[in-house]
């Protein structure tokens, strides 16, 4: 019997706090996001985890939109993000906006006032950043933090009600200027913005801050656990004390490690700009971290989830390496793929002794790792074929198991073949290779005794079919973005998409949308949203083996 896999530390406070009855043993979870981009495979790893735990101890997940800033906010951003959930194999128990609870929200904030503890500022933001001082020395005091709370009542109404200009006042907490956490030196609650919110549209102009609405609405929605990265450590003292002055559902929040992947930037800021400076073709594009471009690209949602409960829960930042998304992949793809044949970079193969006009067909199987190899498709087979032409070399070493003159190879499910000649053109390239096939060679009949080491891939080329094919590879060249020196776009790989034509086999004419091919020999491939009835465009998923860290070596 497998050993049983060790409790993260976040589950084991989740027993804990159940062994205790703490919250009565409920586990109640979120998952937060700002609907102001896309979701990338870092919100992958907060989904399993939010989620997960929920799962695991009979508790429910609610899905929280943290609409706050209604500058940023789309309702498409809300709509890929219920679809990311969704197709990762998550359902929530509640679908939420932070924007449900404005009105509680501002009733909340008037509470703090009545209490003596907000006050309205008329500074500007650069005034307020002095005065709040440095880590070093405390802020100090300005002449709006002693206004009573009448006058703070009747500024804040007059906020409310759009009779002040976006920044003219803000409401701060009152809490503690000289407090070695900044977040405490009387942090803003509220701003003036006069902005169509894409739910509430302009029924409000003043907007809770992103700190204010945040605890509060964990503890309106009595999460019992409010994961959060480890970014917020200091923000938790400041959410604890709204808590506490407002006298509301303590909410308890505890960090982890955000996931940092090698070769990727996980910035929505970053990833917008590539975005609109087109780097890239959309927040979909295949080599975006975005779980829809990854989604495009071909990864599944069961791989995703196999990385995410790989690398753990853990409370210090470390850098994962992007081979082992790629491996999850493999791991799977390698079982439930079905192999098919594509010729990307051709040669013409004439084989001279088979009879001009005959064709044949061939049994392929679709995946020979799955039991009974999950049934099988036919292949055509004619007198001329095509063949990669890194297969063939005209002067072969002694340990190249392919094509060149007097070698023999097996076509893949087919013969052998003995290369007897080839023809070149006037510029030296080879344009075609003349051999001959062994007839008693057939795969699964083969009675001829000839053994080969060399097996390679084809494509009948009366029966070929063409594709695009976009070979997709790392978006940036350096390792480790996070402390990448200089501009981040700088390190963008520019052989991260290369196009090229390929011939396939007649039955990948018949692609399935959501289904994942092995392209024998060349990497795992999927059917692009681009494809239409006249063009086929397919994109590759992820290589056979981790050729960049061989790239990587060997530099």
């Amino acid at each position: 019997m497998s050993e049983k896999k060790p409790l993260n530390f976040i589950e084991e406070i989740v027993e804990e706090d159940i062994r205790n009855g703490k919250n009565g043993g409920k586990v109640f979870t979120r998952f937060p996001p700002e609907p102001n981009g896309y979701l990338h495979i870092g919100h992958a790893k907060s989904i399993c985890l939010n989620f997960g735990l929920a799962q695991q101890y009979g508790g429910q997940t609610n899905l929280r939109f943290d609409d706050t800033n209604p500058s940023t906010e789309e309702t498409e951003y809300v709509d890929s993000i219920k679809a990311d959930v969704k197709w990762l194999g998550f359902a929530w128990a509640n679908e939420l906006y932070a924007s449900d609870y404005f009105d509680l929200l501002y009733a909340f904030a008037l509470n703090l006032i009545q209490q003596g503890l907000a006050y309205v500022d008329d500074s500007t933001p650069e005034e307020i950043a002095a005065q709040k001082g440095t880590p070093t020395e405390p802020g100090t005091p300005n002449q709006f933090r002693s206004r009573t709370v009448e006058e703070n009542l009747t500024l804040f109404t007059e906020m409310h009600d759009g009779k002040h200009s976006d920044g003219a006042k803000v409401l701060r907490a009152k809490v503690d200027l000289a407090s070695p956490n900044m977040h405490m030196r009387d942090p803003l609650m509220y701003r003036i913005k006069h902005a169509q919110h894409h739910r509430t549209g302009n029924k409000w102009c003043i907007y809770p801050m992103y700190d204010f609405a945040h605890g509060q609405s964990d503890s309106i929605e009595n999460i019992t656990h409010s994961l959060c990265t480890l970014e917020f450590i200091p923000h938790r003292e400041l959410y604890n004390w709204f808590i506490e002055k407002l006298d509301i559902f303590p909410s308890q929040q505890y960090e982890f490690a955000r996931l940092n992947i090698t070769y990727t930037v996980m910035s929505k800021r970053k990833l917008l700009q590539l975005v609109n400076e087109k780097h890239v073709s959309g927040w979909d594009d295949p080599r975006m971290p975005t779980i829809s471009g990854l989604r495009r690209r071909g990864y599944t949602a069961a791989s995703i989830r196999d990385f995410c409960d790989r690398i753990g829960v853990a409370k210090r930042e470390n850098l994962i390496e992007a081979s082992l998304l790629e491996f999850c992949l493999r791991e799977e793809l390698n079982k439930t793929a079905w192999r098919r044949m594509a010729v990307l970079d051709p040669v013409k193969v004439v084989i001279t002794n088979y009879p001009e006009g005959q064709e044949e067909m061939l049994h392929g199987e679709n995946n020979p790792e799955a039991e009974g190899g999950d049934g099988g498709r036919d292949l055509p087979f004619s007198r001329e074929l095509y063949i990669e032409r890194e297969d063939f070399m005209e002067n072969a070493p002694k340990k190249f198991f392919r094509l060149g003159p007097g070698l023999m190879v097996r076509l893949k499910s087919a013969y052998i073949i003995k290369c007897e000649d080839f023809v070149k053109d006037a510029s030296g390239e080879i344009t075609e290779i003349h051999c001959s096939y062994i007839p008693e060679s057939k795969s699964g009949h083969d009675t001829s005794g000839i053994t080969v080491k060399g097996t390679i891939h084809w494509v009948s080329v009366p029966h070929a079919k063409t594709a695009e094919v976009r070979l997709y590879d790392r978006l940036f060249t350096e390792e480790d973005m996070g402390n990448a020196e200089g501009d981040f776009e700088d390190y963008i790989n520019p052989q991260s998409l290369i196009t090229t034509t390929a011939f396939i086999e007649q039955d990948l004419a018949q692609a399935e949308t959501g289904r994942i091919y092995q392209f024998i020999r060349k990497g795992y491939f999927c059917l692009d949203q681009d494809s239409t009835s006249d063009k086929l465009v397919f994109n590759r998923t992820v290589t056979l083996k981790d050729t960049w860290a061989k790239e990587v070596r060997k530099g």
